[in-house]
């Protein structure tokens, strides 16, 4: 059929499939743009640590946490993040230690149970990582950190959006009152000072409110 021969139906049908591209490309954009909240999965996140012990290190992780994320994609240093971690969640493998962890020695659950990061700001570098700075409080103790983050990106997944990340940090154990330590024979303590953290996060977006998608 040439341009001549289309029939009025045609030619209505062709407009308003235009006219509905459109409205779509103009709808999907702001939406991205505008800030939303992301939900962290913990089935597809894991926040670990590793620290010097005698002449090799320890590594574990926490495994009872709950975050949120406040993305503006097209400005990600806009954005805020939470965390909360239950502290008496520590497994590094062995049941001794893992207590001896969660006694007053150390993170002091009973009486501190929650260990949590709050951000107060993020900057974005030259080569798209950003620098996340935050008040982490432990043991009751609140100091400022700064992540180092990697954007591993956003997409659609099952029928939800979604962003992955990758935090690093490292902070001193004796600044949040985690001072325990014992010396050993030939000079040097049983356990070092610096902890390096590492957070890899898959967050969920979270659907909007029936009242705030009118």
């Amino acid at each position: 059929m040439n341009r001549k021969q289309r029939s009025p139906a045609f030619t209505r049908m062709a407009a308003l499939a235009a006219a509905l591209l459109v409205a779509a490309a103009g709808a999907g954009s702001p939406a991205w743009a505008e800030s939303s909240t992301y939900i962290v999965d913990p089935e597809h996140t894991m926040i670990t640590f590793s620290i010097k012990h005698l002449f090799s290190r320890v590594r574990g992780q926490f495994t009872k946490f709950e975050g949120k994320l406040e993305v503006d994609e097209s400005d990600l240093s806009k954005g805020r993040v939470s965390f909360s971690i239950d502290a008496a969640s520590i497994d590094t493998n062995e049941e001794a230690r893992d207590n001896h962890l969660r006694s007053d020695a150390f993170f002091d659950v009973a009486n501190h149970a929650k260990i949590t990061f709050v951000s107060t700001g993020a900057h974005k570098k030259p080569d798209g990582r950003l620098t996340v700075r935050g008040d982490l409080t432990m043991r009751g103790a609140t100091k400022p950190v700064l992540l180092d983050v990697e954007v591993l990106g956003f997409g659609d997944a099952f029928g939800v959006r979604r962003a992955g990340f990758e935090a690093t940090t490292r902070v001193n154990r004796h600044d949040f009152g985690v001072s325990w330590n014992t010396a050993v024979e030939g000079g040097g303590f049983l356990v070092g000072d610096d902890v390096d953290i590492l957070i890899n996060v898959e967050a969920k977006q979270e659907p909007l409110k029936p009242e705030a998608a009118k």
